[in-house]
């Protein structure tokens, strides 16, 4: 995981080929002690968001625990309320 300062995160799928993902947010849980980052592809308007776990060195884990994606959907519900939007990403409407 290689991230930049503007919200963006490259990742290599399974075949070695490089993809900028934007990144939605991060969060460590203090439960377990583990850093999550949710992300989507910024190409595909039809993205859905990934969610997965990472350590200090930019290694990430796909989430396995249907506990761990509850959560990560829960933090995401909430972050969307925060800044005003719908879960596709666009502002709600006053």
């Amino acid at each position: 995981m290689h991230t930049d300062e503007n919200g963006k995160l490259t990742i290599t799928d399974e075949d070695g080929n490089q993809k900028e993902m934007e990144i939605i947010l991060t969060f460590d849980d203090d439960k377990s002690g583990r850093k999550f980052v949710l992300f989507s592809d910024p190409a595909d308007p039809d993205s859905q968001v990934y969610a997965y776990t990472y350590d200090e060195d930019g290694n990430m884990d796909a989430l396995t625990s249907d506990d761990d994606w509850q959560m990560c959907e829960e933090v995401l519900a909430a972050f969307q309320d925060e800044e005003g939007l719908h879960e596709n990403g666009s502002e709600k409407e006053a």
